[in-house]
């Protein structure tokens, strides 16, 4: 469907909104136990490799759900398939309050992985269904800044009721947000008219979207690109006592500034992009453009970092750069799919793509978790933090090359929406 022919409903506002909110609880939930565990009672149980180990935990489930949840959400539809996801996750959060020992909280961040996983497939979704084609970098924006918000929010909020009632007590407070979202969630939600007949159209199955060129370089670049990302998230706490001695309640009000920053760039580089359409230039052109600078921004922050750091205020500052050009890079990235494929298969792409994104965090942070551990035995917390950026540089750097020699132009798949179609059920079959 063009934008000729797209006929915006002012409720997709109040859409969206919900897909910014739950992205918030998300990240709010997968970030609790990285701050609880930073230092206190839990970092005497969780040692640096044990950390990293439990964190792979968490991805190996998130990219082992990608591989079908996409496709459930396709098939359940957006209001059933975000609402079975945030309630299991919401409840995976809470039983992080019921452990005891390491591999306790490595089951407990599986089952999280299995749940929040589906956020971004069912998100993607939404916005193909809301918005029209030149609103969609910044729609994905919006709600993917819920992302950053909740790594903001999650610093202070974890600090402060870490330290008034306890680990536990936490968890359990944090978790049980998602419960509120659903109820508003699921009494409001309704795919609008224009998209309905889009989502009764036959779906692709796994095997011909697996052999898709766009959709094989898309989910190559998730693999490189978006363990930048979790390393930003998952270990600035763990990095900023190591290397900077910083204690929980200062890591909670400074930690937040690389996510304020992520933040903007979710919105700014939304916005970037669908000025460039506006001013007449063509939307894979825009897109592409888009992301080899904000590409460029991450993997160039990351790399430089170990050689300007000298202090907590730098560290920061290059992470929040990092974290802009992350976050500018994905709001043009998430764009993607609902560009190319149908709409009945946006999320299936989306969590297939996401696979890349579960294998790669799951590689990297366990790599991330022996290099600290061993390097800083050898080396210093410093070196070792040092080596970790550069690597993660890097991979930001092949992330992008990817995009933009992979995976193609970033145009309708007249075979894909050709497929889909088709009034033939029988020849489904034969495919």
């Amino acid at each position: 469907m063009t934008d000729t022919t797209f006929k915006p409903s002012k409720m997709r506002w109040v859409m969206i909104g919900f897909a910014f909110l739950a992205t918030v609880l998300n990240y709010i939930d997968r970030l609790a136990f990285n701050y609880l565990s930073a230092e206190g009672a839990l970092r005497e149980l969780i040692p640096d490799d044990a950390f990293g180990y439990i964190t792979t935990a968490f991805f190996v489930a998130y990219m082992v759900s990608n591989g079908f949840s996409g496709f459930a959400i396709d098939k359940l539809g957006t209001k059933l398939g975000y609402s079975i996801c945030m309630a299991f996750w919401t409840t995976a959060a809470m039983l992080h309050a019921l452990a005891r020992l390491p591999w306790h909280f490595g089951l407990a961040r599986f089952f999280l992985g299995i749940g929040e996983a589906g956020n971004w497939p069912s998100a993607i979704k939404l916005t193909s269904e809301w918005f029209p084609q030149s609103e969609r970098s910044t729609a994905s924006g919006i709600f993917n800044s819920g992302s950053a918000i909740g790594a903001v929010v999650a610093p202070p909020l974890i600090a402060f009721l870490g330290t008034v009632y306890g680990w536990k007590a936490t968890f359990i407070i944090v978790g049980s947000l998602g419960y509120l979202w659903l109820i508003a969630f699921w009494f409001t939600y309704y795919t609008p008219k224009q998209a309905l007949e889009e989502t009764k159209l036959r779906t692709i199955p796994a095997k011909k979207l697996i052999k898709n060129k766009f959709v094989l370089g898309f989910t190559l670049s998730k693999v490189l690109m978006d363990p930048v990302w979790y390393f930003i998230t998952f270990w600035i706490g763990r990095y900023l006592v190591d290397v900077h001695g910083w204690d929980l309640t200062t890591i909670g009000w400074f930690a937040m500034i690389p996510f304020i920053s992520a933040d903007f760039g979710n919105i700014l580089g939304g916005l970037f992009t669908q000025t460039l359409i506006k001013r007449g230039m063509a939307v894979p052109r825009a897109r592409k453009l888009a992301v080899t600078i904000f590409g460029l921004m991450t993997a160039g922050s990351l790399i430089l970092g170990p050689l300007i750091i000298t202090s907590p205020a730098i560290a920061i500052a290059v992470l929040a750069v990092a974290g802009f050009g992350y976050s500018s890079y994905t709001a043009n990235s998430m764009a993607f799919p609902a560009d190319v494929v149908p709409k009945n298969a946006t999320a299936s792409v989306w969590g297939l793509a996401s696979v890349g994104s579960g294998l790669g965090g799951a590689i990297f942070q366990s790599i991330s978790g022996v290099t600290v551990k061993n390097f800083s035995d050898a080396y210093g917390y410093s070196s070792a933090y040092n080596t970790v950026f550069i690597g993660y540089g890097v991979l930001a750097l092949l992330g992008l090359c990817v995009v933009l020699f992979v995976i193609g132009p970033l145009v309708r798949d007249e075979e894909l929406h050709a497929y889909v179609n088709q009034d033939n059920p029988e020849e489904n079959q034969s495919n």
